[in-house]
């Protein structure tokens, strides 16, 4: 059994077995193909050593490292720390506590403190956070800024159209609160442990286990590390698994985990793992499936109009929780190892008010793919929206995902941007600093291409680099080869802040986001 965390490192050496390893510092990341052709040469270590791409028992570098990692059973497992995630933990625990049942939720968090990866200045709906804790005012929750004022505008080169605000539009926010997300994310895991839910953070989730039956039996966490500056040197420090009736995926299934659910159990068919949700029927993916649940972000309840998704979020996991809890405790539970099937949760989202909010604005996104673009777009949210509340008789389709949306570079022309003023706008790195991200230099590299000549071959050849542009950290760089007859494509996976925008909007669907050892990445302390 494993104590509650406050959020320290204590709670994962409790769990820890040590071992010694002797290994190299990771030389730079990178790739190289003369003359931009198809075959590459591999100048340096692949970053595709990944054991996701290339099995540790394959890789030299860790022969004769014992692989057998610590493993602990709970009824329930849950995937990431955000709002989602934490309703879920906390419904559950508050369920148990109130029928006097004994229920070991677990939840693991990839950040060093539950928080720390949470970046958002948002305009939060507290609707389902008064529903989980209905005195939150009472307990201190940081939502301190109400709401005063609405506006609404079309921003032009020089001039700004003010737009008026009609009663109803879902981009209104009377009794919604300005917050800063980290700061209520922190807040609602003291909540969670204060009901009795055990926190892990610092453990990354890297993979999905499954039963021989094909059920979901729980996860494995990712190494921490190779201590470099702490006692004793050359320590190694084993992840863990983590066995579970259940276990809930939230904001922490995206990249890898996510697609091998999506792979296992075809979530969703003919759309890809990484298309975020922007319309509905279109967008959510099946639900359940043995073992296992998808609930806030990582199957996508976002309300785009209204810019909102968090609420919808932490009620998802509440609705979750809620079906589950009977399963667990039921004197009839045929297996306490199985992974159970819970239908249930994705009728009872269907019949909240979670789907009909969702519905109604199903169509206004897709319809600004049409040609009049953002106009096209408004007038139809101001007609149907406004006046029929979504309940027109069809569904619009998505143009597909965004790795296919990238043109060619030679039919688009350049954007020159100024450069940054240090005032109103601001450099990459210097931004990148402000986040405080960061990862040990020799652990196994997180961003792995599935093939290396596809960077320089067709990336850079077809769609001038686009890692460049659409990563905002600058990790990804086309620099010249030192014989200065070629380029490469250098990874600066130090710089990572954990968007996972490469994973989605590489044009090839080439690169593979893994998570790095638990406890690294961004520190945005409340941001």
């Amino acid at each position: 059994m494993f104590p509650a965390s406050r959020y320290s490192c204590q709670a994962r050496r409790c769990v820890r077995l040590l071992q010694k390893i002797k290994t190299e510092h990771a030389t730079p990341q990178l790739y190289t193909t003369l003359h931009r052709r198809a075959c590459s040469t591999v100048s340096t270590p692949r970053i595709t050593t990944h054991y996701t791409i290339h099995p540790r028992d394959k890789d030299p570098r860790w022969e004769g490292v014992e692989m057998e990692r610590f493993a602990d059973e709970a009824d329930v497992v849950i995937v990431g720390g955000g709002p989602a995630g934490l309703a879920a933990a906390i419904r559950l625990k508050q369920l148990a506590n109130k029928h006097e049942k004994e229920l070991r939720v677990c939840l693991v968090e990839k950040a060093p403190q539950i928080g720390a990866h949470t970046l958002s200045g948002a305009c939060l709906e507290p609707s389902a956070l008064t529903e989980l804790i209905p005195d939150w005012k009472e307990r201190g929750a940081p939502l301190n800024t109400p709401v005063t004022e609405d506006v609404f505008s079309i921003l032009t080169e020089k001039y700004r159209i003010p737009v008026p605000m009609m009663p109803g539009l879902p981009m209104q926010n009377h009794g919604n609160y300005i917050v800063r997300m980290g700061n209520l994310v922190r807040w609602l895991g003291e909540q969670a442990e204060e009901v009795g839910v055990e926190l892990y953070p610092g453990y990354a989730a890297a993979e999905v286990l499954f039963h021989e039956d094909g059920s979901v039996k729980g996860i494995a966490t990712n190494d921490v590390g190779i201590a470099k500056d702490g006692s004793p040197k050359d320590i190694f420090e084993r992840g863990m698994e983590l066995h579970a009736k259940v276990t809930l995926f939230g904001e922490g299934c995206h990249g890898h985990l996510a697609k091998q659910l999506y792979k296992k159990f075809n979530l969703r068919e003919n759309c890809e793992p990484q298309t975020y949700a922007i319309g509905l029927k279109e967008s959510v993916p099946k639900l359940t499936f043995p073992g296992g649940l998808l609930i806030g972000c990582s199957p996508g309840f976002m309300n785009v109009p209204k810019i909102k998704g968090t609420h919808t979020a932490m009620k998802s996991g509440m609705l979750a929780a809620e079906a589950i809890f009977p399963k667990l405790t039921a004197e009839t539970l045929d297996s306490e190892t199985a992974g159970l099937h819970v239908p249930e949760y994705a009728e009872n989202l269907k019949n909240s008010w979670v789907w009909k909010e969702l519905y109604a604005v199903r169509n206004i996104r897709p319809s600004f793919h049409n040609y009049f673009g953002l106009y096209g777009g408004m007038i139809y949210t101001g007609i149907f929206y406004w006046i029929f509340r979504g309940k027109e008789p069809w569904t619009l389709k998505h143009c597909g995902t965004d790795a296919n949306q990238l043109k060619p570079a030679k039919e688009c022309t350049p954007i020159e941007y100024p450069k940054p003023d240090g005032k109103i706008s601001f450099d990459l790195l210097s931004s990148v600093a402000l986040s405080g991200t960061n990862h040990e230099g020799d652990q196994p590299p997180h961003l792995t291409l599935k093939d290396d000549s596809i960077p320089v071959a067709r990336n850079l050849g077809i769609y001038d680099g686009p890692e460049q542009r659409f990563c905002p950290a600058g990790v990804y760089e086309y620099v010249p080869l030192d014989t200065g007859d070629g380029m490469r494509l250098q990874i600066n996976a130090q710089n990572c802040v954990h968007c996972k925008t490469c994973d989605i909007k590489d044009p090839s669907q080439n690169i593979n986001w893994v998570v790095p050892e638990g406890g690294g990445g961004p520190a945005y302390n409340g941001m």
